[in-house]
């Protein structure tokens, strides 16, 4: 075996790069949005950054849905994209469109109507009164991931950069001066967070489609072609993509069971968890570009036909790798981003000591972390074996991790850095060895378009 088998020649890194850096400088400004209330929200005090944490967790479970309806949607897009099937693609978006308003106008509905429960106890005030604002920002959310997904499965991938852009530059202006009260603007604080992240996500489909109407693009095509679709083709996008909805909303679900572990131990404790995964997630989205490249890249190929595992096998070495690269650096890198949160005496030392303790760990733990992500959502997913992932998932997060958890929390009364480290480790390592044998055994090929399916013949029987 030759290293370009891993990591890729000139033609790879090229088309690599092209489809990796927008979409993961796109991920970068959406993650910030968080970022920006975060840093800002932190100037009013420990309690106040934790329940915008917890009510934050909402939109991010809706979020996560919306990011697995995508995810379903591009196993078709990008097979499709293959053949140049857009009237396929247009279908495809026609059924995401309608399963995407309806899940995001859900968790509209619950977020009014009982965000206490939402919260949970310990913060309830602050956190009712950002979460019965920033729920209305839910639909555009859903909106921007949809057809951003479609112009990234299509290889458009600047127009969502650009919009993305705008809309961070913006968001950052009103947070500042809706919380603080600058530029004019009345003093709102964690109300004025909300507000000012609702005005920027609600600019992201507007100008998606303002700009898609001058370019004349694939979102321009008939409005009758997004619901021509027959009921086969509906249950077999459901077959597809519900596995996948299912495996984010649960592993999500999980999650959020993790967060009430953590923050029951603390409202410190959990502000310094809030402080790391507002940088992490930052820096995921970089693999989140790999992932998409991955997907477009394997799922183009599969659809024309060509079933070969080379492309497939770098991305499984190259985003574990980069995982080790960028998790180093952000221990290297931990005082000044801990600092930016930390300024003067708005955080306790339990927060800051957490949220470097915590640092430490997770960011050693990235590689473990990005062998399972790049299997089941890059490649498994482009493939068309959208259940198997589920599998591994949910199995290794709620039957292993939280378990773990709470084993560790209640029962042995461990530390926060303990339970943390037992709860990340219960879920990523059998993940990832399950991933690994799951890839070498190439079950993971299930094509959607007809080329794809006589050339997976074709591969099997020359195996």
């Amino acid at each position: 075996m030759k290293l370009t088998d891993y990591l890729g020649d000139k033609p790879f890194w090229r088309v690599t790069v092209k489809l990796a850096i927008p979409v993961a400088l796109q991920n970068v400004l959406t993650s910030s949005f968080q970022l920006v209330d975060t840093l800002m929200v932190s100037q009013l005090g420990d309690v106040t950054l934790s329940a915008v944490g917890m009510a934050a967790q909402w939109g991010w479970l809706c979020g996560l849905l919306g990011f697995g309806l995508c995810s379903g949607m591009s196993v078709f897009i990008s097979q499709y994209w293959g053949v140049k099937d857009l009237k396929g693609i247009r279908r495809v978006m026609g059924i995401g469109l309608m399963l995407a308003m309806f899940v995001s106008l859900c968790f509209l509905a619950v977020a009014l109507a009982a965000p206490a429960w939402v919260i949970g106890p310990g913060v309830l005030d602050a956190g009712c009164r950002y979460l019965r604002i920033v729920c209305f920002s839910y639909p555009a959310v859903a909106l921007t991931y949809l057809l951003s997904n479609v112009l990234r499965g299509t290889e458009r991938v600047r127009l969502p950069l650009y919009v993305s852009i705008v809309t961070t530059i913006a968001n950052a202006f009103a947070d500042y001066g809706l919380i603080f009260g600058a530029f004019g603007l009345p003093k709102l604080g964690v109300e004025g967070a909300a507000i000012a992240t609702c005005i920027s996500s609600w600019l992201g489909p507007v100008l998606i489609l303002i700009f898609s109407a001058f370019e004349k693009n694939l979102l321009m095509g008939p409005v009758r072609e997004l619901f021509t679709f027959s009921w086969k083709q509906l249950g077999e996008f459901c077959a597809r993509a519900l596995p996948v909805m299912s495996n984010e909303g649960l592993w999500a679900l999980g999650m959020l069971t993790l967060n009430r572990i953590y923050a029951n131990m603390g409202y410190e404790y959990y502000a310094g968890m809030t402080i790391f995964k507002t940088f992490s997630e930052l820096a995921f989205a970089f693999f989140v570009g790999l992932g998409n490249a991955c997907v477009i890249m394997v799922g183009k190929s599969i659809g024309q036909g060509k079933i070969r595992r080379g492309v497939a096998r770098r991305f499984s070495v190259l985003v574990p790798l980069m995982g080790l690269v960028v998790g180093l650096t952000m221990i290297a890198a931990r005082h000044p981003l801990v600092s930016l949160f930390a300024m003067g005496d708005n955080l306790s030392a339990t927060t800051i000591s957490t949220a470097y303790a915590v640092t430490i760990f997770c960011s050693l733990e990235y590689c473990f972390r990005n062998i399972s992500y790049v299997q089941v959502v890059g490649v498994f997913r482009s493939g068309g074996d959208t259940l198997t992932g589920m599998i591994f998932d949910l199995a290794s997060l709620w039957i292993v991790a939280i378990p773990l958890a709470l084993l560790s929390a209640r029962v042995l009364h461990l530390s926060f850095l303990g339970v943390v480290i037992l709860a990340y480790l219960g879920e990523d390592i059998p993940k990832s060895i399950l991933c690994l044998i799951h890839f070498k055994s190439m079950r993971w090929l299930k094509p959607v378009t007809e080329e794809g399916r006589a050339g997976l013949k074709a591969y099997r029987e020359e195996a």
